[in-house]
C-alpha cells in the first residue's frame, strides 16, 4: 500500500509541475484555431490533442493506483484512442493510459 501512495504522490507531482507547459500549449492551439487561416482539418487534430493533454492527469491517477481511480477525461481519451484508425483493439486501458503519459 505505501509503496502505490509514493507512486501516485510522485505522479501527481509531477503532473502539476507539467501542467504549465500544457496550458502553454493549450493558449497557442486555441489562439491558432481562431484565426482566419486554418483549415478545418488543423482544428479537429488540434481538439483531438486536447482531449489527451486533458486526459493526461487522469492517466497518471490511474496508472498510479493500478487501474483503481478512473476520471472522466481518461474514459473520454480511451474511447478516443479507439476509434483512431491505427488503434489497437487489444490494447488494455492500462496500456492506453501509459500511452497518454508518454505523448
Amino acid at each position: 500500500m505505501s509503496l502505490r501512495f509514493c507512486r501516485l504522490a510522485v505522479l501527481l507531482c509531477l503532473s502539476l509541475t507539467i501542467s504549465p507547459t500544457f496550458a502553454g500549449s493549450f493558449a497557442g492551439t486555441s489562439a491558432g484555431a481562431s484565426s482566419g487561416g486554418t483549415s478545418g482539418t488543423t482544428g479537429s487534430s488540434s481538439g483531438d490533442d486536447k482531449v489527451i493533454v486533458e486526459a493526461r492527469r487522469d492517466a497518471a491517477a490511474f496508472v498510479a493506483s493500478d487501474g483503481a481511480i478512473r476520471g472522466v477525461r481518461l474514459e473520454a481519451a480511451l474511447r478516443h484512442l479507439r476509434t483512431l484508425p491505427d488503434a489497437d483493439a487489444h490494447a488494455s486501458d492500462l496500456a492506453l493510459a501509459k500511452a497518454i503519459l508518454v505523448r
